[in-house]
């Protein structure tokens, strides 16, 4: 059996700098490391950070003692970045340069006027971020959506989530389009996600199954898995190696591994070693049944 890994899988370079400000941070003579939410959805990688001391916090209000506070790559409120500096902390911002860009477009377009649109999912942080910058007024869209509804007449200014599919930020855009008087799209859509996609694709075309590696709360690691099952293809989200079942592989001749943006290269490494090995003892356990 036959193990492939996907042309693009794994840290985006957001991901890897916040990372890399993160450890940086543990290295200062502080009293205290804080990350405001994880670094990223990784079980695996903020269980690291916590072996060497770092406390992953929910609020500015959990600062109990002055240190540094990593703001993670989905970015924050500026409400929040605001009130960490209040309380003496020294901020490290981590937030990836696609959504700082975004974040400058969501204030830019509400000081011009505009009704700000964020097609993305509701409750992620990224998105929870960017309504800061509207000052709470923007809609936010699921981009699954097939129909909108929003007053018509309004000069609407739109803005994705940096992790959708293009496809689908562009289907809901043309739904608004139909509404608006005026429509300014930023489409900020990260090349990162979309690479992944777009190979994630195209392995599902060559494999009987797929391994989709990732935190089980990491938005794009999930729509890897989506990706593939609409192609019709088996596919498993694991965050370890130790997730992968034997009885996944009978029958399978090639099987394909991909990973989120938050999935670090000693993991995906970990899982394609595993699943070698349980593709070795199917095949095995088939021979010796067939004899």
């Amino acid at each position: 059996m036959e193990v492939v890994l996907s042309k693009e899988a794994g840290f985006c370079f957001g991901v890897e700098r916040a990372i890399r400000l993160a450890l940086q941070s543990t290295e200062k003579e502080t009293d205290k490391v804080y990350t405001l939410g994880p670094i990223i959805h990784n079980p695996q990688v903020v269980e690291e950070f916590k072996q060497k001391g770092v406390e992953v916090i929910s609020s500015p209000d959990d600062v109990h003692s002055q240190g540094v506070v990593v703001i993670r790559a989905h970015g924050v409120k500026p409400s929040v970045e605001s009130e960490l500096k209040e309380l003496g902390a020294e901020v490290v911002d981590g937030t990836c340069p696609i959504v700082k860009h975004s974040q400058k477009y969501a204030k830019k377009l509400f000081d011009e006027g505009y009704q700000v649109v964020v097609i993305g999912e509701r409750h992620h942080p990224e998105v929870i971020g960017l309504m800061g910058y509207t000052n709470e007024t923007a809609i936010v869209i699921d981009p699954d959506v097939t129909a909108v509804d929003i007053p018509p007449g309004k000069k609407l200014g739109v803005i994705p989530q940096t992790t959708l599919e293009v496809k689908d930020f562009l289907r809901v855009v043309g739904l608004l389009i139909e509404k608006a008087r005026e429509v300014r799209v930023f489409n900020n859509v990260c090349n990162a996600v979309t690479d992944i996609q777009e190979a994630t694709k195209d392995l599902s075309q060559e494999v009987d199954m797929v391994l989709v590696i990732g935190g089980k709360n990491s938005a794009n690691t999930s729509r890897l898995a989506v990706i593939c099952r609409a192609l019709g293809k088996e596919a498993h989200h694991i965050e370890t190696p130790e997730e992968i079942q034997k009885e996944w592989f009978y029958g399978m001749k090639r099987v394909g591994v991909t990973a989120g943006t938050s999935t670090p290269d000693w993991i995906i490494q970990a899982v394609m070693e595993r699943a070698k090995h349980l593709g070795e003892e199917a095949e095995r356990e088939a021979a010796e049944r067939s004899r």
